[in-house]
């Protein structure tokens, strides 16, 4: 393949980039042999540390495996890497777009919100309901300013994952509000008809406090897939 040489800074991250990307958009297909450190290293005018350093993070990463004769082979991404990778996939300059990624974690933040609500209220305490009852109601008096709306409706979700006691969805959560999987800017239409609905949020709380799990799944769904932009996809499963 082409090399070029690249920037001198913080090259081993450059380098996984370069080598992601290429894995990503297909350039390096599943199966094939990764090119060997010596003529990496030379291709693109760096050391072999760094390329080394860059192996080991494609490697940590799930994208290639590493065998102990040295040889190292590129995975197919689609069923070996994790959720982290969602950053990468969405940085890379070819394979899944962005707002491909960043419609894609709107489906997952309904359905991970959706289950969460059910089981916060299977789970929670009375003290807890409570909480998400009194939250809903400061979210219903705050605004008009959207930052602020935007703030206390993030902790009052925040307080119904807590409630659900699944920590796999919490630190989903945390990746989701942190920006560390992204999420496109939600057109302004959607984002109101989800975060202005006080009645919907109030409706939800009073499911969560009642135990009325299956409304409060069925009511938080239809509530985060609002923000969730309609395209048509074919059904050809994940895109390749």
């Amino acid at each position: 393949m082409a090399e070029g040489h690249i920037r001198r800074e913080a090259v081993s991250d450059q380098l996984f980039a370069v080598l992601r990307d290429r894995i990503l958009g297909g350039e390096l297909p599943a199966g094939a042999a990764l090119t060997p450190e010596r003529e990496l290293a030379a291709g693109f005018g760096v050391n072999r540390h760094a390329v080394r350093e860059a192996v080991k993070r494609l490697q940590q990463a799930r994208l290639v495996e590493v065998s102990h004769g040295g040889r190292t082979q590129v995975l197919d991404w689609r069923r070996t890497a994790g959720l982290d990778l969602a950053v990468g996939i969405a940085a890379a300059d070819t394979g899944p777009t962005v707002q491909d990624i960043a419609r894609d974690a709107l489906e997952m933040r309904a359905c991970i919100g959706a289950d969460a609500a059910r089981l916060c209220a299977l789970r929670c305490s009375a003290r807890t309901a409570a909480e998400i009852t009194a939250a809903a109601e400061r979210h219903a008096h705050t605004g008009p300013d959207l930052t602020e709306l935007d703030g206390t409706y993030v902790a009052w979700w925040r307080l119904i994952i807590e409630g659900s006691g699944n920590i796999a969805y919490l630190l989903a959560f945390n990746s989701l509000v942190d920006g560390m999987i992204p999420v496109a800017d939600v057109p302004a239409d959607l984002g109101a008809a989800e975060i202005l609905d006080v009645e919907a949020h109030r409706r939800l709380a009073a499911h969560i406090a009642a135990r009325e799990a299956g409304a409060a799944e069925e009511l938080a769904r239809e509530l985060l897939t609002r923000s969730v932009p309609s395209a048509p996809r074919g059904c050809e499963g994940v895109r390749r």
